[in-house]
């Protein structure tokens, strides 16, 4: 493999943050290494990109949860370096998926599976899950999925 894994890039990315001192950056980039690493000591294994992308993904998805939270808190300040720590996060991911591609994903993969109606929910978004991990917002695939299927 000649591209450098993610795992390679995190490493390389908090190097780079030391050099520079950028505080604000490490603290975050050591913080999703060591969510990497936790999970590499019980589980026993190397993480694979795939797995770094779930790492990182859900570490996406806590910030975003975090950042509604205390902006409906008031709490403008904790709300942005929620957000700040996002962009970092996401430097990381795949590109995102465009509304179009995502919708045509979306039928390709109800025509594949012969999918008819929301008994169906369950086998579509398995389909789709590792085609658009890191690249789409779970809670918005599933209402596309769910309108899709609705009619």
């Amino acid at each position: 493999m000649a591209d450098t894994s993610l795992k390679e890039k995190l490493s390389s990315a908090v190097k780079d943050a030391m050099r520079s001192k950028d505080k604000d950056r490490l603290v975050t980039l050591r913080m999703a290494q060591a969510a990497v690493k936790q999970i590499e000591v019980d589980e026993r294994r190397e993480l694979t990109d795939d797995d770094v992308l779930k790492v990182l993904d859900k570490m996406l998805k806590q910030r975003r949860d975090a950042a509604a939270q205390y902006d409906d808190a008031g709490r403008g300040e904790l709300a942005d370096k929620e957000r700040s720590e996002m962009v970092i996060i996401e430097e990381f991911m795949p590109a995102a998926l465009s509304e179009d591609d995502l919708d045509a994903l979306i039928r390709e993969t109800i025509n594949a599976t012969g999918a008819s109606g929301m008994q169906d929910m369950g086998n579509v978004m398995n389909e789709l899950k590792p085609q658009v991990l890191g690249r789409v917002d779970m809670g918005h695939l599933s209402k596309k999925v769910r309108a899709a299927l609705a009619g």
